[in-house]
């Protein structure tokens, strides 16, 4: 069965400042079998993320910082921001008739919708507040988003375990300075910068590539004493004093994976969170970060390994799963899979 959907890009260039909508429905004009309903799914998704802006601009006025009191089923104890989007994104796919299942962070169990089974064509997973440790003191957050087509006409969980190389569309909004969406639909990478006096999305990076290498690596130091030693090793060496081989690099680590992530993807360099003593299969959740993080830096032409091997061919076996994940420009991530391969 053919997974892809049916967005093309556009013949032309795209044009900085057109509208989200402008541009999914460019890429979907004249493209065989195209029905409506990604456009229409893609069109929720950027609606649940006008939400959530929305509400994370006023948290400290609306009451919205702070504990929910709650636990997920991760175990971690959840911000009242984290329930208020996963609420809202399972509210807007739920009810938007082209989602047939919804798989989040903060749920134990895969939702199914009422959707009727002749429109509910795909499978939505999401981190609803990525970085929701960082919300108490106004550091950049976001959500992060992965879609797959369903092969059964009711998907159960099953559906939603297969390898990243099935995403047919994949993005993540950061909330920060501005509220900035990227997306992508396996034709390229585009960022959109929301105009809140308007309320829209406007392209503002078009055609994003992940520099071949870069000068920047993000790593929780913190980590360091539980790392392997083929770790340690790599981050000597990229903290190393060799200007003829552009050493050292600087160091920037935010601590939360979509605003790291959005620097590296622009700016290049890498992101590192290996496995290690304390988390020895790996601290981020595979299908709900990962995967879609490292699906659009294959499309931007960076890679994605856990250290030694594609993000992407992972073949899940757990909702929740954890995996490592390092992410960047090809030449840094190359140097350290060398490492980890002990090839340096």
């Amino acid at each position: 069965m053919d997974n892809r959907n049916s967005f093309n890009a556009p013949a032309a260039p795209p044009v900085v400042g057109t509208t989200l909508e402008a541009h999914i429905m460019a890429g979907m004009r004249g493209a065989s079998g195209a029905t409506g309903e990604f456009t229409s799914l893609l069109k929720q998704i950027s609606l649940a993320v006008r939400i959530i802006t929305a509400r994370v601009r006023s948290a400290g006025l609306a009451g919205m910082l702070g504990y929910a009191g709650e636990t997920n089923v991760q175990g971690e104890q959840q911000q009242k921001l984290d329930v208020f989007a996963n609420d809202v994104l399972c509210t807007v796919l739920g009810k938007g008739g082209h989602t047939a299942l919804l798989a989040s962070e903060e749920l134990e169990k895969p939702v199914t919708t009422d959707a009727d089974e002749s429109q509910a064509k795909y499978i939505v997973l999401f981190d609803p507040l990525d970085g929701s440790s960082n919300i108490d003191v106004n550091i950049s957050i976001g959500t992060i988003f992965a879609i797959l087509k369903k092969t059964h006409a009711k998907p159960t969980e099953a559906d939603a375990l297969r390898p990243g190389r099935e995403i047919v569309a994949a993005g993540y909004a950061v909330y920060g300075s501005s509220t900035v969406l990227v997306l992508t639909t396996g034709q390229g990478v585009h960022a959109f910068t929301l105009d809140p006096m308007v309320g829209a999305f406007f392209l503002s990076h078009a055609n994003i590539m992940c520099p071949e290498r870069g000068s920047i690596y993000s790593a929780n130091e913190g980590n360091f004493a539980h790392w392997t030693p083929e770790v340690k090793k790599w981050n000597a060496w990229i903290k190393s004093e060799d200007k003829a081989k552009g050493l050292p690099y600087s160091h920037r680590y935010v601590g939360s994976l979509v605003a790291d992530a959005h620097r590296t993807l622009l700016k290049g360099g890498i992101f590192a969170y290996p496995a290690d003593s304390k988390s020895p299969k790996g601290k981020l959740r595979l299908l709900y970060e990962a995967n879609p993080i490292a699906y659009i830096f294959e499309q931007a032409g960076g890679t994605a390994i856990t250290g030694t091997d594609p993000i992407l061919d992972i073949i899940p076996t757990a909702l929740h799963q954890r995996t490592p994940l390092v992410v960047g420009s090809r030449e840094d991530v190359a140097a350290y899979r060398e490492f980890m391969n002990g090839k340096r």
